[in-house]
């Protein structure tokens, strides 16, 4: 006899391109699970992020739930899983394109998702980013001294010289685990790259992520950073990680409390969770 199981799929997000941008496992709940089990998952499929959809409360109407995990622990927020979610319920019909996926999140409120000619478009918070003095030793872990140091409610900003800077950065991660008051931090520096307006690389050794491939979360405090320095409202930046990914960003206008997050999603493999 044939077992039923919970759908999981395997997505590489913010990439037309399979083997590229970042992979996110996302599993399809029709009951909530216990955490630690949720957090077991994540940790035998050992991806960067493991996210569960799952019904939300019982007032949430069309809302489904969204939580996410890394190996180690939940985050609150996680932009690449996010679009791996919505691409995954549009590509098995399960939301018709089209029509918004709202996602319930515990600790960011209701994120929205929509179907677009470029692939996913995501409705976060924006996370601007207040100029702080470079802690102690988060310059000797990046390997480099950086050129400003900003920290918002997700991580620490680190803007470096270049995009070669950035690019060659060979990050100490257990001296970067023990700066005190750093969980994470993304490194940034100006494009070179036509049509690029950005690069960036993202390192959360306390989260259990020597280095994430491509970071949304990391963009919706990119977007305010970059669009003040540069002036401009719609950006494209650039993940250079080995894996690399590119997520197209527009800045809500006048106010800058929202930013739009935009890219495509490959399914790589999909199956069912048994245990």
């Amino acid at each position: 006899m044939t077992r039923a199981g919970t759908p999981l799929f395997c997505v590489d997000a913010f990439t037309h391109e399979p083997f590229a941008g970042n992979p996110a496992a996302i599993c399809l709940l029709d009951a909530p699970l216990a955490e630690p089990r949720m957090q077991a998952i994540a940790a035998e499929l050992n991806l960067s992020e493991t996210a569960f959809v799952g019904p939300a409360a019982a007032d949430g109407g069309d809302e489904l739930g969204l939580r996410w995990f890394t190996p180690t622990q939940e985050v609150e927020l996680c932009g690449h899983a996010t679009l791996a979610s919505a691409h995954v319920l549009y590509e098995t019909g399960r939301v018709q394109r089209g029509e918004p996926v709202r996602f319930n999140t515990r600790r960011r409120g209701v994120l929205i998702a929509t179907s677009t000619a470029g692939g996913v478009a995501l409705d976060f918070p924006a996370a601007p980013s207040r100029l702080i003095p470079p802690p102690p030793g988060l310059a000797a872990a990046l390997g480099t001294e950086p050129v400003a140091v900003g920290v918002n409610d997700l991580h620490h900003i680190a803007e470096l010289d270049d995009e070669a800077t950035v690019a060659r950065l060979a990050v100490d991660a257990d001296a970067l685990a023990k700066v005190e008051g750093v969980e994470a931090v993304t490194v940034t520096a100006g494009a070179r790259e036509p049509g690029v307006d950005f690069v960036s690389r993202y390192f959360a050794p306390r989260h259990g992520i020597t280095e994430d491939p491509v970071t949304g979360s990391a963009h919706t405090s990119l977007a305010a950073w970059w669009a003040d320095k540069l002036q401009k409202a719609h950006l494209t930046g650039k993940q250079l990680s080995r894996r690399t990914g590119i997520v197209r960003i527009r800045v809500d206008e006048p106010s800058p409390g929202r930013v739009t997050l935009e890219g495509r999603a490959v399914t790589i493999w999909e199956g069912e969770l048994l245990a």
